[in-house]
């Protein structure tokens, strides 16, 4: 095999994951000229069949959109749609709606760490694998997801698709002596997200490095999961940030031929959001323990400006923001005191709401109009998987393109880095272990010509 020529490595699908895909990468000779990223899958509609809703249904139907991570759509649809109306939910609502966030931060991240990342720094082919050769640590993993799953059911009435979760609020909500037990789950669940932590710090992480500017959600005082404002950074350690309402004034959606699904670009630029956005840009407010335990895993300190743009290391961030997610979700048991009621009232009003969350992949946005009866007129969802497509291209060009400068020719090798580069990003179309199959095209001249 040479460089000579041209050649398009093509995988035809992308199997067991959420959604549909392909990936293409096209090499003349010996440079790598394009990696597209194809999601095929067919439309699904979701912001058509919004349209001449009550505004009271959105949440219930925009949970559906993803199996794994159903909370984030419905809080940020509770939060697009009560800005609309001009309605601010009690405080102990809002630290309920954040004790249900964490309880999907852990079993999420639980679930990407030890079943769909981990196999990749241990060389083995899938978590069933795994399980024979870390016995032990996956099933710490699969305790950690237990507490998360336990907290959804609580909260939200079952862990997948929660049916308690409502405009305003919850239908019912707990009693203290009901989230007791809850409290000596999640602390056996922080030692097990410390030795979680302590165990991925020993993979061994190649060396890369994104560029794309970084997109989160910050707060003021606390790690941003269900409210923030938009906050970038960029390569060059410059910053600015931008009102929710804006979101679309910077983050536009456009169609390529190569995808079914809408890339986003961030003022034009690619962008990145999920865990490194979060840790680069609310890092310091990350609670003290949370942050020794970046320390520790080798992160450093995110108060003195440790910024991680390493998209191997993710799982370092991920496994560091479980432990925050344990030990936020006990402060908030902890303090807990039932709100009067269950929800605040949500009188349907004409106007145009807007509501953003960090999903476990990235920032999720949502927008709403309402006409005067309280009827949607206008959907838009942009989710972080459609936002981060453009760095995942950029990520697989530069890869390939150092494989090739190396030496590394084979089209199975050259598979194996491109999937480990996907998953590095934890994409809905990709939430699974190793997946590609792959064909390799050859155009006149071909890579022996």
């Amino acid at each position: 095999m040479t460089h000579r020529g041209s050649r398009v490595l093509h995988v035809g699908s992308l199997t067991r994951v959420e959604g549909e895909g392909a990936l293409r990468l096209y090499v003349r000779d010996g440079t790598v000229t394009d990696a597209q990223l194809a999601i095929y899958e067919p439309p699904r509609f979701f912001e058509a069949f919004l349209r001449g809703r009550a505004c009271t249904e959105p949440p219930d139907i925009t949970a559906r959109v993803c199996g794994i991570c159903p909370v984030a759509y419905q809080m940020s649809a509770c939060a697009a749609i009560e800005d609309a109306c001009s309605v601010t939910v009690d405080p102990a609502i809002r630290d309920l709606r954040r004790l249900l966030y964490c309880g999907e931060w852990i079993e999420s991240q639980a679930l990407h760490i030890h079943l769909l990342h981990a196999p990749d720094f241990l060389g083995v082919a899938d978590a069933i694998e795994l399980a024979r050769t870390h016995r032990a640590e996956v099933e710490r993993g699969l305790r950690l997801k237990k507490a998360g799953n336990t907290l959804l059911e609580v909260l939200g009435g079952r862990a997948v698709h929660p049916v308690n979760v409502r405009l305003g609020g919850f239908y019912r909500v707990p009693g203290r002596e009901e989230l007791r037990p809850l409290r000596e789950e999640l602390k056996r669940a922080l030692d097990d997200a410390w030795g979680v932590v302590r165990w991925v710090a020993g993979f061994d992480f190649p060396d890369a490095r994104t560029d794309a500017d970084l997109l989160a959600l910050a707060a003021p005082d606390t790690y941003a999961i269900e409210s923030g404002t938009p906050t970038v950074l960029r390569a060059d350690g410059s910053g600015f940030s931008f009102p929710v309402a804006a979101f679309t004034d910077h983050v536009t959606e456009t169609q390529l031929p190569h995808s079914t699904a809408l890339h986003s670009r961030l003022d034009g630029r690619v962008h990145l959001t999920g865990a490194l956005a979060r840790f680069a840009i609310g890092g310091p407010r990350l609670s003290p323990v949370a942050r020794q335990a970046a320390v520790e895993a080798g992160l450093g300190d995110p108060r003195r400006g440790a910024v991680c743009r390493n998209p191997y290391r993710s799982i370092l961030v991920r496994a560091v923001e479980t432990l925050y997610a344990v030990e936020e979700a006990s402060r908030i048991i902890d303090g807990y005191t039932p709100p009067r009621r269950p929800y605040t009232d949500v009188p349907p009003v004409a106007g145009t709401g807007h509501g953003a969350t960090e999903a476990p992949r990235g920032l999720l946005y949502h927008r709403y109009t309402l006409d005067a009866g309280g009827l949607v007129t206008d959907a838009v969802l942009v989710p972080p998987t459609a936002q981060n497509q453009g760095a995942i291209e950029a990520d697989l060009r530069h890869l390939a393109q150092q494989a090739l400068t190396a030496g590394v020719l084979d089209d199975g090798a050259l598979t194996a880095l491109c999937e480990r580069a996907i998953r590095n990003h934890d994409p809905c179309i990709s939430c699974s272990t190793h997946f590609l199959d792959l064909t390799v095209l050859h155009t006149p001249g071909g890579r022996d010509a």
